[in-house]
């Protein structure tokens, strides 16, 4: 917890806990069943009964919960202690006192912490790994953790070059700036993204409606939060599909799915299996 507080004070770290915690204070049924369906569709399969279920990075706890409500054994950690806390709040609004669903503190780049834990039939990463300001290390860390034949599902930002490399200046900006300035990165950050949206629906008469209706798209999240979070999450590293294929067939994983994000510069999403 300590270099965790050093690093958000030196403005090397996005404090990613206390925008979750903002965004429980609003979640909902709606938004749990979209992670749900977001989790079954990626997996393949909507019962995880019987399965391990490894939550590396486990943010807001939302996709913890998923897995728990599909059944699955549930082992949550986070290196934010804001997002432990946001983790065991829905553990104990939707699953108090669970012997199913475990929440610790602990990081994916302790290699002594991992080792404790074992392995799982699936392990989950979403959007964490390239915010550890080690990523390679963080993915080669997760890669004993499955089971063989078992399931690794990871989603790791789209390599954009140099489009690439001024987002992260941008985001090493925002966390040096002070709070009560961030607005003036946050705005022009949201026009360049969201003003093909808002232009379509004030012509439609149906203004914000893309706002609106946000949160079913994008894995439960709401628009506010995901622009804070693009924003502001840093460290931040990136690699291609290519990279990626590359780097766990030569630890024994086969690719099973990929979605890609389209050549923009959002999540790749891969899920693999352990030979």
């Amino acid at each position: 917890m300590g270099n965790q507080l050093r690093e958000v004070a030196a403005g090397e770290r996005f404090e990613f806990g206390k925008n979750w915690a903002a965004f429980l204070a609003k979640l909902d049924g709606e938004q749990i069943e979209s992670a749900v369906q977001s989790l079954q569709k990626m997996l393949g399969t909507k019962d995880l009964h019987g399965r391990s279920f490894l939550d590396a990075g486990s943010g807001s706890g939302l996709f913890s919960l998923a897995a728990r409500r599909m059944g699955a054994l549930v082992h949550s950690f986070d290196y934010d202690p804001d997002s432990v806390g946001c983790t065991r709040e829905l553990k104990r609004r939707y699953f108090p006192e669970d012997p199913r669903w475990t929440v610790e503190e602990g990081s994916v780049l302790d290699s002594s912490y991992l080792n404790s834990l074992g392995t799982f039939d699936i392990v989950y990463s979403w959007g964490v790994l390239h915010h550890t300001g080690a990523m390679w290390q963080a993915l080669d860390n997760v890669a004993p953790l499955v089971n063989p034949g078992g399931v690794l599902f990871i989603a790791i930002y789209n390599d954009q070059g140099t489009w690439s490399r001024r987002w992260k200046a941008v985001k090493k900006l925002y966390n040096r700036t002070p709070r009560g300035l961030r607005f003036l990165i946050l705005a022009p950050a949201f026009l360049k993204e969201y003003w093909r949206p808002m232009v379509k629906d004030f012509l439609r008469l149906r203004p914000f409606h893309f706002a609106r209706n946000y949160e079913g798209k994008t894995r439960g999240m709401t628009l506010w939060r995901d622009l804070v979070d693009w924003v502001g999450g840093y460290p931040f590293e990136v690699a291609t599909p290519g990279e990626l294929l590359d780097f766990f067939r030569a630890r024994g994983f086969q690719l099973e799915k990929l979605v890609t994000c389209g050549g923009s510069m959002g999540c790749n999403e891969l899920v693999f299996r352990r030979n």
